[in-house]
């Protein structure tokens, strides 16, 4: 199933170290259509499969590179946002209406991962990212419960919108981060010493911050310390992104994906004709980047690994 190169999508340098991270002769491709609201791509190497969230129409979607098939894997999913994969290969899933964090066994079983902290239901969990160490990082915004559109429209229990820490061995659940107006996308640098997290505070106000936080993992692993400001956001939103091999941002925007360096700086952009929500590296060696639009399923070789 392939749909093509649509108008309106495209390569832009901003640096003209950004030209060394593309083919050449490479391209967007438009690979399916259909979604309300696609989220949480996740890559599984061993089956050349993406998992990804159509978070509005209640499923979850199945993309086989092998074939271009997409097939619907999950319905209902309990409006599922953000997904990834642990070290044994297992999906862990972050679920607005369940308000909770599930991992899906290999047989096909759901494992409640976290649901409460101190006795009071979770908001929302949106995205959540596996540390080497099996520990699970979530962020936990109030969206899935502003309406009954993304989730069902509730009271928040906790009243604040936090990020969290779910201890690999235990299950423990600890608040790692508790200064955001609406903590979104999550991703550790490649030797884990910086968490970067998004605030997409502005989507419901106007004065909210649209930047990406960088903050310095503690020796202990654990705990998180002191945090400065990456990057703005200069099209819309940040919300979903990944960290390839070298350490660049390659996050969603209001215009595409908008690729930074370590030192955040902003050197280029894939245009893309709509929101994009988040993204994922995949393909055997991880040189293909998936692309969720409102939409749609894209995605664009680079000559980097994620």
């Amino acid at each position: 199933m392939y749909y093509g190169e649509p108008e309106g999508t495209g390569f832009e340098a901003l640096d003209p170290s950004f030209n060394r991270l593309l083919t050449g002769h490479g391209r967007v491709e438009r690979l399916w259509t259909g979604a309300r609201w696609a989220e949480g791509p996740a890559w599984f190497g061993g089956g050349r499969y993406l998992i990804f969230s159509d978070i509005p129409n209640n499923r979850m979607m199945r993309f086989d590179e092998c074939s271009g098939h997409m097939a619907v894997f999950r319905q209902p999913s309990n409006n599922s946002n953000g997904n990834t994969n642990d070290g044994q290969g297992r999906l862990v899933t972050c679920e607005h209406l369940g308000r909770r964090v599930t991992r899906t066994e290999h047989d096909g079983s759901i494992t409640i991962l976290a649901d409460r902290y101190n006795g009071m239901r979770l908001n929302s969990p949106n995205d959540v990212v596996v540390k080497s160490d099996g520990s699970i990082w979530f962020t936990d915004p109030t969206y899935g419960i502003m309406f009954d559109y993304e989730g069902k429209k509730s009271e928040s229990e906790i009243g604040a919108c936090n990020v969290y820490r779910i201890d690999g061995t235990t299950g423990d659940v600890r608040v790692v981060a508790d200064d955001f107006v609406k903590p979104n996308g999550l991703a550790f640098s490649p030797d884990e010493s910086i968490l970067y997290i998004a605030d997409t505070g502005i989507s419901h106000d106007p004065k909210g911050p649209k930047h990406i936080r960088a903050f310095k993992v503690n020796a202990d692993g654990k705990s998180l310390g002191a945090s400065k400001v990456f990057a703005d956001c200069t099209a819309g939103l940040f919300d979903g992104f990944r960290v390839d091999k070298d350490g660049r941002i390659w996050t969603s925007a209001g215009d595409g994906v908008h690729c930074y360096t370590p030192g955040g700086d902003l050197i280029g952009k894939i245009k893309i004709p709509e929101l994009v929500a988040n993204v994922c590296f995949g393909g055997p060696v991880r040189n293909r980047l998936f692309i969720c639009g409102c939409t749609s399923l894209y995605s664009a070789y680079l000559s980097i690994n994620g």
